[in-house]
């Protein structure tokens, strides 16, 4: 039986410009992170830990082994904790410190998807301008030629310039408008 999908293409077979365009991005990446400053790497430390499964496990260890004992589970050791107080206490403070690190790392990540997200967009707009240009200039080889006119509205649409200011107007609009 044969796969739906097709295998990533091995980096030999990229175009020059996709592998470029993708070095480019590598060494951007490693710029910004080699940029960090000690406590966004601190952040970033403690956040992959507190997301792996040997912190769960870790915890779940060291609270069975402290409700256990302080249950009277283990003859001869000693309750320190009957009212499961300090734990308590324990897990709000370590939840406000994990939270906050947390934060930190959404915040960072939210930066670069912003980052990513401008640059899409920035690329979309070059694009469309573009394909109007290209637009536009087959029309005129067309009439160059002598070719008769392709009478489309659409046509007509793609060879004027998108206005980006337009769009967000538009889009803003959209959004504002009440929803029944």
């Amino acid at each position: 039986m044969s796969s739906p999908t097709v295998p990533p293409p091995r980096p030999a077979n990229l175009s020059a410009t996709l592998t470029r365009n993708i070095a480019a991005l590598e060494a951007r990446r490693k710029a910004e992170a080699d940029a960090r400053s000690w406590g966004e790497r601190f952040a970033d430390l403690v956040t992959g830990f507190a997301g792996s499964m040997l912190f769960v496990g870790i915890h779940a260890a060291v609270y069975g082994a402290w409700v256990l004992v302080n249950l009277g589970f283990f003859p001869g050791v000693p309750a320190f904790d009957k009212s499961f107080v300090i734990l308590a206490t324990e897990a709000s403070v370590e939840g406000i410190f994990l939270s906050t690190f947390v934060l930190i790392s959404q915040n960072k990540m939210t930066a670069a998807a912003d980052k990513r997200a401008n640059l899409d967009l920035q690329v979309n707009l070059l694009a469309e301008h573009e394909v109007t240009k290209l637009a536009t200039m087959l029309a005129m080889v067309m009439q160059h030629l002598g070719m008769p006119a392709y009478e489309d509205q659409e046509v007509d649409e793609i060879t004027r310039d998108v206005a980006p200011e337009a769009v967000l107007d538009a889009l803003e609009q959209e959004n504002a408008a009440p929803q029944s």
